[in-house]
């Protein structure tokens, strides 16, 4: 009998964290645009005895991650898939984090909602920048939630013009996934699955660590230093809330977004930290 899969797409730090916390006994299919990062991570898990299949991937294509599901489908009962790839604003302007965060997300939620295994599971990763959004009318909410990935940035409210910056364009778009996942939640229980999104706060990784040396960086900063926890986040403290979401301990939770961010936004939400415009 073939080994269930673990799917991760998205070869970062949250990515590594979680392929080495929960690939064990499962065949591991890694995903990534990256190819040299790709096939890097692959040989080290394999020099650690996990059992690693490799795709490249671009989550903005439908049919490139159509192809990938198909993929992990021919390896065995897909039973987790993992979603970490994204881009930050500091790496890539407007149109490429629509098309990534936003439309990727989108994608990989309907794609997999065909593939995954009954009682499999799924994790988004959002953001806690999509919980200082403010609050978006209804029929905005239920546009971004319903629409069809392929329409998706046909809506007047994801042109680019509508941002007036990447980073804008970057916390609509985690709160989008927060929403799509909530909606989704329908389409992977018809198959007897649970799909959530984490949302982490400023984690020490390269991408968090670019941001920390960025405009918005003074922010994150004073974000952290203000939380309750009083610390950055790590890659396995990310790792530790996609194991509980995937585990048996979870198996009421399905629809809803786990804020992992050190007591970060409540600190910004109580007055405790006050950020610059």
């Amino acid at each position: 009998m073939p080994n269930e899969v673990l799917v991760v797409i998205g070869t970062g730090g949250m990515g590594v964290a979680a392929s080495r916390r929960l690939g064990g006994g499962k065949t591991v299919l890694l995903a990534d645009f990256n190819a040299s990062a790709l096939d890097a991570l692959a040989e080290t898990l394999r020099d650690e005895g996990q059992q690693v299949e490799t795709q490249h991937v671009d989550v903005s294509s439908r049919e490139s991650v159509r192809a990938l599901a198909r993929a992990a489908a021919a390896l065995g009962p897909v039973a987790q898939v993992l979603h970490t790839a994204g881009l930050s604003p500091a790496q890539a302007p407007t149109e490429a984090i629509l098309a990534v965060d936003l439309l990727g997300v989108a994608i990989v939620l309907e794609e997999f909602a065909e593939v995954i295994a009954p009682g499999g599971a799924g994790v988004v990763i959002s953001s806690m920048s999509g919980h200082f959004v403010p609050a978006l009318d209804r029929e905005l909410e239920g546009q971004l939630a319903m629409t069809p990935g392929d329409q998706l940035l046909s809506l007047p409210a994801t042109s680019p013009d509508a941002f007036a910056s990447a980073g804008h364009a970057y916390s609509f778009s985690k709160r989008a996934n927060q929403l799509r996942v909530r909606a989704a939640s329908t389409t992977w229980g018809a198959k007897g699955a649970r799909i959530n999104s984490i949302s982490p706060g400023v984690i020490s990784t390269r991408m968090g660590r670019q941001e920390l040396a960025s405009e918005s960086g003074a922010n994150m900063r004073a974000m952290v230093d203000g939380s309750g926890t009083g610390r950055l986040g790590t890659p396995d403290d990310i790792a530790a809330a996609v194991a509980f979401l995937f585990s048996d301990a979870a198996s009421f939770i399905t629809g809803t977004d786990l804020l992992v961010d050190g007591g970060a936004v409540a600190a910004v939400m109580t007055g405790a930290v006050r950020l610059s415009a």
